[in-house]
């Protein structure tokens, strides 16, 4: 299979809150299984992490869904207006859509906290045979440690502008309440998917130990494989075509039909 070949189609579908704005990567034959992407926290489907990898993927045959959270990228809606639970809830849409337009996907793959809601969006969908996480926190809560100088007004004032890796953003209330409910160690328990957990041991942003509390609350079938001398956001074109390669072949054990 070669690059030129691939097909990229350019849609909406609804999400929680808003229209999604997403990229279904398709390799140049009938694709073996179907896989979704969730980017980074404040990312979108056009970071080069997720560009790059589902690219990868579906040129080993897997298509990928690729979208933009609600408020972020080319999707609709307010991003202040959106909280963890919205970023699960348009997962489970992009589950549905994918389910209804061509096939249930049985992958998902996270980066950072869009691998703890990945983690957290498998448990409610028993078709989902696999979870790959890339760099993500156990507990999505430790996002709200970035913007933690804003909490108290936050709360306060119900809404408050704050910088994330030099970008504004308004975040409400519902933000920190929604990062601050959920018990990963109890919805791990129930994670019935086979888990792949990636982690950079030097990660800055998110601690290795994030890992390892991630494999010790899930059951098996779980993997751990380091993604040394590798960054949080997976910047070098190398490291995410290593990264896509170990995913197909763990992953065929899991999905083959």
């Amino acid at each position: 299979m070669t690059k030129d070949l691939i097909t990229i189609k350019r849609f909406f579908f609804p999400g929680s809150l808003s229209d999604l704005a997403a990229h279904l990567v398709l390799p140049p034959v009938q694709p073996y299984a179907y896989a979704i992407y969730i980017h980074c926290f404040t990312c979108s489907k056009d970071h080069h992490a997720s560009r790059r990898i589902s690219t990868e993927l579906a040129q080993q045959g897997i298509a990928t869904l690729r979208f933009d959270l609600t408020g972020l990228g080319e999707s609709k809606g307010s991003f202040a207006q959106t909280s963890f639970t919205t970023n699960i809830e348009d997962i489970l849409a992009a589950f549905h859509y994918l389910k209804n337009s061509y096939e249930p996907p049985k992958l998902i793959i996270g980066h950072s906290l869009g691998g703890t809601a990945a983690l957290v969006a498998a448990t409610k969908l028993p078709d989902i045979r696999a979870v790959i996480t890339l760099n993500s926190p156990y507990d999505p809560a430790h996002v709200a440690k970035r913007v933690h100088s804003m909490r108290d007004e936050v709360m306060l004032y119900g809404e408050a502008e704050v910088l994330i890796e030099g970008r504004p953003f308004k975040i409400q209330k519902s933000f920190f309440e929604a990062l601050e409910s959920y018990n990963m160690e109890k919805i791990l328990s129930t994670l019935k998917a086979a888990l792949l957990i990636m982690h950079a041991p030097g990660d800055p942003v998110v601690d290795i130990r994030n890992a390892s509390q991630i494999f010790t609350a899930a059951s098996h079938p779980k993997s751990f494989i380091s993604l040394a001398g590798m960054d949080h956001l997976l910047t070098n074109q190398e490291d995410t075509t290593y990264i896509a390669s170990i995913i197909k072949a763990w992953v065929e054990r899991y999905i083959a039909p």
